[in-house]
């Protein structure tokens, strides 16, 4: 109830308190420290005194405003001023009025308001009500004195003295610890009766809830009482501890572990397998090898995060922008983490996943993990496996042995420091085996999501729970991995970079990290778009951009050496003036064969670095039918070579080849660069054609290169790495390639680049492939009856582009 009248008003500066509430007629002290508050108080001290405190509504905010303060406080006069070290002052102050702010004059340096005095309305306080309440208020604090903290003597006096409600009220609501809110909303009330009324039944309350600490505190004794007798025996066992020379601290270390272990969320038994070795530190001398062992035991398990998580961030718009700043291409990695993060939102209790990437050398892997937990708001952490042939290095030693170790996987987890970090497994396709044990079959536990909730660590040996970690391993080919832990893993294939890739990878990205990392800003250089094409063409030779990199890491260090010796501007690199910074051209344009060759044709074959284009070679000579094969090939090529020749004798009539040519020609098949070793099922078509170009005189097509694996009887089997090898024929400049039928599926994985630049024959029988890669109008046919067909590949033009199929005339 506000009242109309008003005594008097004045201009004050304004201090605004925090948890505190000062009454009038009331002495209060508290401490200042803000300079706001200072430099108010500092003027009240130079003018009358007279300053208006009054509480901030949120005791957190450090610098209130007019808004964060209430309107109703008291005018008080300041009794004392106490100056300490560090900027602190403490004050004395005793209310004087109640008063309300009319307005602020201005907020700096200080806050200084137009204070209105208000004024209590004139109440009848000789009536029975009235005298019934002062009595039942003065009955309240009287008992609640007997739970109460020590008051100071005279404050009971003073409410037993008290011969109006008002003043009544406010020196009970100054005397109790209620909340500062509470005793503000007894400020504001101005009605002497209605105070004291709100006052009783706060006092009322703060009874009721001494009473309850009261008897919580006698439980709280009794317990007290059982831990003074524990207490005063480990005092006695301390004593004889220091009689025996053993350090004193040794309790305090237990005490501590014992904190620590508290202080986390653990599941029962775990908390109950490190109370057991706290337990046994305790009992041991400190120089004892045995305590050392169990120290650094805890220490390890209690820096583990067991219940420290970061909050993903599931904006998508956001993490697709964080991946394209990083990386160019890899769309499909890029899909899946959005998808990951769409089914996190729709699904928070969802578990972890376990994604494969695998690919060639420098295709950017390692790089995208840290794009995918910096774009996911999640702790990273690396661990390479590349090389790991003992089992303890994933499941840590047992701690019977002298060094033991947490495993990789729990230290890459500590060293992240949060329970659903991201952790990328390099290499994983390298691990091997020893007689140690097999560290892939102890990474089956790792990388299941139906078991790894609960994965023990030898070392540790309680359980840890994996299920909110993100896995990303990392692979240049799924053969070497075994099937069982390569079931356990969501396969995304990186696929070698096309010139296009390399060239925007290299301007938006290699160019301005070198340029960076060797001190060259974009006013010392400029480099064409044709000198980074040469760059990719002449200097570079693979699929992914490791090379790449380093030869523009070199041109960086040669214009850096050419400004600061030679004191340039600025410099242009040109296609012309490449050589001068980077030498002569490492690698020239592989020359296909001009076609006038009988015996060659173009092969495409799958390394772990991308794909590559092979000719392969057969030579026909005067002989007595022997089969010759080189090239450093495998069992598997070796038999793709003789089924090959098995389907070339029951052609001899269709082609014109003399049929007892096995018998008095010798056959030379071979394969160039002997030195690498090559094996695979893909070479059989490859190999029959050459054949039938030896035999018959007439050269293969030379803008046609081939893959695929070949029965006895000519049927044309699948095959795997198209991709890879696709892009190796776009690389050389092939026109067409010839596939099998059943991988038309594939065509769909393949690069659009490569697809808008190369036609697809696919084929079912190694027939068609004679007819599609061999001239056949120049061979004579033995009978022409057999030979009254003809094949052309022809463009579906229904189908995506590059797609292709055969149509028989």
């Amino acid at each position: 109830m506000m009242p109309e009248n008003t005594t008097r008003r004045s201009i004050m500066p304004v201090l605004p308190l925090r948890g505190l509430t000062a009454f009038p007629h009331m002495m209060l002290n508290f401490d200042v420290g803000r300079d706001k508050s200072m430099k108010s108080l500092d003027d009240a001290m130079a003018k009358n005194q007279n300053i208006f405190l009054v509480a901030q509504k949120e005791i957190r905010t450090d610098n209130p405003t007019a808004e964060d303060i209430y309107e109703i406080g008291t005018v008080a006069k300041v009794k004392q001023v106490l100056r300490f070290p560090a900027n602190n002052i403490r004050v004395l102050v005793e209310g004087v009025y109640r008063a309300k702010i009319v307005s602020v004059t201005h907020t700096e340096p200080f806050i200084e308001a137009e204070i209105e005095e208000l004024v209590e309305p004139g109440v009848r306080e000789n009536t029975i009500r009235c005298e019934a309440l002062m009595r039942s208020a003065q009955e309240l604090f009287s008992e609640y004195l007997e739970f109460a903290p020590k008051l100071a003597p005279d404050v009971m006096l003073n409410v037993i003295s008290a011969d109006n409600m008002g003043d009544l009220a406010d020196l009970i609501a100054q005397s109790i610890p209620a909340k500062f809110t509470d005793k503000q909303q007894v400020l504001e009330q101005l009605h002497p009766y209605k105070r004291l009324l709100i006052v009783s039944k706060l006092l009322a309350r703060e009874l009721e809830i001494f009473k309850v600490e009261s008897t919580i505190a006698g439980k709280v004794q009794e317990q007290m009482d059982k831990n003074q007798r524990d207490y005063f025996l480990r005092e006695q066992m301390k004593a004889i501890h220091e009689e025996l020379g053993d350090d004193d601290d040794i309790e305090g270390e237990y005490q501590s572990y014992i904190k620590k272990i508290d202080a986390l969320s653990l599941a029962d038994e775990v908390r109950e397998k490190l109370v057991k070795e706290a337990g046994r530190l305790r009992k041991m001398q400190i120089n004892s090898p045995e305590s050392t062992v169990i120290r650094t035991y805890l220490d390890t398990v209690l820096e583990l995060p067991w219940s420290i998580y970061t909050k993903d961030k599931l904006n998508l718009q956001n993490a697709q922008r964080v991946l394209d700043r990083d990386h160019y291409g890899m769309e499909k990695v890029k899909e899946r983490i959005l998808e990951f993060l769409a089914v996190k939102q729709l699904t928070p209790e969802s578990n972890g996943q376990i994604i494969c990437l695998v690919g060639p050398p420098g295709v950017g892997k390692t790089s995208i993990g840290k794009s995918i937990a910096q774009a996911m708001g999640r702790k990273f952490a690396r661990l390479s496996l590349g090389g790991v042939r003992d089992e303890a290095d994933i499941r840590g030693h047992r701690k019977t042995y002298i060094g033991a170790m947490p495993g990789r996987i729990m230290n890459a987890i500590k060293n992240a420091g949060s329970k659903n970090a991201l952790i990328l497994l390099d290499e994983i396709d390298k691990m091997s085996s020893d007689f140690r044990g097999d560290p892939s079959a102890a990474m089956l536990e790792v990388l299941d999501s139906e078991q790894n909730y609960a994965f023990r660590d030898h070392y540790l040996e309680i359980p840890f729970d994996l299920s909110d970690v993100l896995f990303i391993t990392t692979a240049n080919t799924t053969s070497t991995i075994p099937l069982p832990l390569l079931d356990r893993m969501e396969v995304i294939e990186l696929t070698s970079y096309t010139t296009e890739d390399k060239f925007h990878i290299a301007k938006n990205h290699l160019i301005k990290k070198q340029m960076k990392k060797n001190g060259i800003t974009s006013a010392m250089l400029r480099i064409d778009d044709a000198a980074i094409y040469k760059i990719i063409s002449d200097y570079t030779r693979e699929s992914g951009v490791r090379t790449l990199e380093r030869e523009i890491g070199t041109l960086m260090r040669k214009v850096a050496k050419r400004i600061v010796a030679d004191n340039a501007v600025k410099i242009r690199i040109t296609e012309r003036n490449l050589a001068d910074f980077l030498g002569v051209e490492k690698y020239k344009d592989d020359k296909l064969s001009d076609g006038s060759e009988a015996g060659v044709v173009n092969g495409l074959a799958w390394t772990s670095v991308g794909g590559e284009m092979l000719e392969v070679e057969v030579n026909v000579t005067e002989g007595s039918g022997k089969l010759e094969i080189t090239g450093n090939l495998g069992t598997v090529m070796n038999e793709s070579a003789k089924a090959a020749l098995t389907y070339v004798r029951s052609r001899v009539s269709e082609y014109g080849i003399d049929a007892d040519f096995y018998k008095n020609r010798d056959i030379h098949i071979h394969f160039p660069e002997g030195a690498i070793p090559k094996d695979g099922p893909s070479a059989g078509i490859t190999i029959a054609t050459a054949l039938v170009s030896a035999l018959t005189g007439v050269p293969a097509k030379k803008d046609i290169a081939m893959t695929g694996e070949i029965s006895i009887r000519g049927r044309v089997l699948p095959i795997g790495g198209l991709k890879e090898k696709t892009m190796a024929a776009y690389r050389h400049g092939i026109k067409t390639v010839i596939i099998p039928e059943d991988n038309l599926k594939d065509l769909e994985e393949i690069d659009k680049t490569v697809r808008a630049s190369v036609s697809f024959c696919a084929v079912s029988h190694a027939d068609d492939v004679i007819r599609c890669a061999i001239d056949l109008s120049q061979i004579k046919p033995a009978n022409k009856e057999e030979q009254k067909t003809s094949y052309t590949p022809v463009v579906d033009e229904t189908k995506p582009q590059g797609s292709v199929r055969g149509i028989r005339q």
